[in-house]
């Protein structure tokens, strides 16, 4: 069974940082790719950034030059680091991965609040 935890989300002030964490566990085949999105209230779930077991990164286009994705393939591990948050960044992030490009496992969401 496909499980991914999620940590890190917290209240920051304007400006500031967080770094989120989701180890997946449950398969013995590649979690690729590995994501995150965030839904805000009253919005759409939307993609914030993704990355493949390559490396290979693709970023929406709010968070570029300020969030970094990385991953840790032994650990099965993706990180995001957010940086300069704003309050617009204020969401409810989610780990997605599929498995070998097959599937859609989320996580349970993790709260971010900007706001000073």
């Amino acid at each position: 069974q496909v499980q991914l935890v999620e940590s890190g989300g917290g209240l920051v002030q304007p400006g500031g940082s967080l770094r989120l964490s989701c180890a997946a566990s449950g398969s013995t085949f590649s979690f690729d790719p590995m994501g995150w999105y965030r839904q805000a209230p009253g919005k759409q779930r939307e993609l914030v950034a993704r990355i493949t077991s390559g490396g290979i990164t693709n970023y929406a286009d709010s968070v570029k030059g300020r969030f970094t994705i990385s991953r840790d393939n032994a650990k099965n591990t993706v990180y995001l680091r957010m940086n300069s948050l704003k309050p617009e960044d204020t969401a409810v992030y989610y780990c997605n991965a599929a498995v070998n490009w097959r599937g859609d496992y989320w996580g349970q969401g993790t709260q971010v609040t900007v706001s000073s």
